[in-house]
């Protein structure tokens, strides 16, 4: 194998390719990636595979030789970011392959290719949707998934496909976030849901949804395979065997109280009255005619207390929430008004989107399950 190959194309393809791979892989050949100059044409294939994810982006080379190698993926990512600007080649003999740029030089040990897993084939298109909505709504729901991987389908975001409409949806059971947005199906396409691992799927969608072009999606559910496509980067992962909760009957129906708020004055008062907030157990939000106390501490360790303007509704009520999931939920709604509604203080509140006269943006909700007030 003899390939000579531009240096900022092929940092960015390795880059992007070892970043799905395993840190600690149970065999060394996963931890590998795959070096491909073997089909016809003027590119280099660079691909990752470790049985749940695979990555494959093609670069322009000259090819001189022909042929595939494996080395290790993190190693040839550091070195390749690290390299000059100048054109990189890379050659095979034996046991080893070198890789040239300017006057540096390094030698790696290559692994055996014929024990690298055959890489999965891309799923049957199911529909298209523009990358950066792609990116932000997937964002927006992967808040709130889980992080226990004793407990599968709640680190898994549960996709629906309804038509024309795309439905994402996560839960860790104290908050869940659902965002619901249109996209282009492919004809024929059959409603389906599946759950997929919500950490590979952000990861992806900011990926592929960087380059502001059309994110196409595959599915084959028969194979356990959703596969992401853009900008001449394929990826699939393998879909989560698991039942996600039901969680349409989590979502309230009605409510007897309703607060309007500014998102960034409220997400730093949050941030400062949770300075003394014990392990960030709760921060307190008392609600009156116009005005909205947070407050959080006690005489042990220290208190704090802050003030706002509310656009408020309902009777005056004190509702506790945990910062970080609060600020979690703030942050994912990108907008600078929010509507806050609830019932009573120990039922789930939600958080959605308001434009500048208070009136709700659809398509996105953030329900969390407030924190019990003491005595």
């Amino acid at each position: 194998m003899k390939i000579r190959v531009e240096r900022d194309g092929l940092a960015d393809a390795v880059a992007w390719v070892a970043r799905s791979l395993p840190s600690r892989p149970p065999v060394p050949v996963l931890g590998g990636v795959l070096l491909d100059a073997t089909d016809d044409g003027e590119a280099l294939t660079v691909s990752g595979f470790d049985y749940e994810v695979s990555a494959t982006v093609g670069v322009p080379a000259t090819i001189g030789d022909g042929g595939r190698t494996l080395v290790s993926g993190r190693l040839l990512a550091d070195i390749t970011k690290a390299l000059p600007a100048q054109p990189v080649d890379i050659s095979v003999d034996g046991a080893r392959a070198s890789i040239t740029c300017g006057n540096a030089k390094f030698s790696l040990p290559t692994m055996p290719v014929e024990d690298y897993p055959q890489l999965p084939a891309q799923p049957d298109l199911a529909g298209q949707v523009a990358g950066d909505a792609f990116a932000q709504a997937v964002a927006q729901v992967a808040v709130a998934a889980g992080k226990d991987d004793t407990l599968p389908m709640l680190t898994g975001m549960r996709v629906e496909i309804t038509g024309s409409t795309l439905t994402l949806v996560a839960t860790d059971r104290f908050r869940l976030a659902m965002r619901e947005f249109s996209w282009q199906p492919s004809e024929g396409l059959s409603d389906a849901a599946v759950l997929v691992p919500a950490r590979t799927l952000a990861d992806a969608a900011k990926s592929l949804g960087a380059s502001g072009g059309t994110v196409q999606v595959g599915l084959a559910s028969g194979d356990g395979l959703l596969g992401l496509s853009g900008s001449g980067r394929f990826t699939t992962t393998r879909l989560l065997d698991a039942e996600f909760p039901p969680y349409r009957q989590l979502l309230p129906s009605e409510h007897t109280s309703r607060a309007v708020l500014g998102v960034p004055a409220l997400h730093d008062a949050i941030k400062r009255v949770s300075l003394v907030a014990e392990r960030g157990t709760q921060v307190r939000l008392e609600f009156g005619d116009g005005s909205l106390r947070l407050s959080a501490g006690g005489d042990d360790e220290g208190s704090a207390e802050e003030e706002l303007p509310v656009d408020y509704e309902g009777e005056p009520v004190t509702i506790a929430f945990n910062p970080g999931y609060l600020l979690d939920g703030l942050g994912a709604l990108h907008a600078d008004r929010a509507e806050l509604t609830f019932t009573t203080p120990n039922r789930p509140a939600l958080l959605k989107p308001a434009d500048g006269d208070g009136q709700v943006i659809p398509g996105y909700l953030y329900l969390l399950m407030p924190v019990r007030l003491p005595g």
